[in-house]
């Protein structure tokens, strides 16, 4: 499977492109921004969008979705418990401080943990990391995890927004994320690429080697 990351957006969100290289099919994760270079990069691979699915329902993962879907027709996905974040994407740029005419995306569907999405013969499962924000999931596909702003690279997503729980984020990471295999590599909602194992030990808030 081919794996491409976007850095874009207002604050350098990563849209991850994922490609079965036998079907063709595409899935798109948290467009941020400008669809085009997505896009351009599908037509490339002569690959077919099957969904847009999104991690959270923050405005830096989600600003260039509608976009996605006017021109693609495809379906955008967000954990039911954010689909109301992303139905007041301008009252969410507005409290952030920025102004901005985009809209939200149209027919909104939402999943839930036990749901799983397939391109090709590969299983893309939710996993259900609330804490960031109250539907924050992550996406577990094969050896690769997409975490969103759930866990980054030596950190964790921000707490302080409305409907940000330290509590449940702890939770999501130590029980879920951390159960996981050490040799996963996790692709986040911003900024480099990590493993569950170096986290496991070097994470500033819940690494072993930071607890010691």
């Amino acid at each position: 499977m081919l794996i491409k990351t976007f850095p874009m957006g207002l604050i350098g969100t990563n849209a991850y492109l994922l490609i079965d290289e036998e079907s063709k099919e595409a899935v798109v994760i948290d467009i941020g921004g400008d669809f085009q270079v997505i896009k351009d990069e599908i037509e490339k691979e002569n690959a077919k969008l099957k969904y847009i699915l999104n991690t959270h329902g923050h405005f830096d993962h989600i600003l260039g979705e509608k976009e996605a879907q006017e021109q693609t027709g495809v379906d955008v996905f967000v954990h039911e418990n954010d689909r109301y974040l992303v139905e007041n994407l301008p009252k969410q740029l507005e409290k952030f401080g920025f102004v901005s005419n985009a809209f939200p995306p149209q027919n909104i569907k939402t999943f839930t943990e036990n749901n799983t999405f397939w391109i090709g013969k590969n299983e893309i499962k939710v996993i259900y990391t609330p804490g960031h924000t109250p539907g924050s999931v992550c996406f577990l596909t094969g050896k690769n995890l997409f975490s969103g702003d759930t866990l980054f690279y030596t950190s964790v997503g921000r707490t302080d927004f409305e409907g940000g729980s330290f509590a449940q984020l702890s939770d999501s990471i130590t029980k879920k994320l951390f159960t996981l295999d050490d040799d996963i590599t996790v692709y986040p909602g911003h900024d480099s690429k990590t493993t569950i194992g170096y986290e496991k030990k070097y994470n500033c808030y819940f690494g072993s080697k930071n607890l010691d």
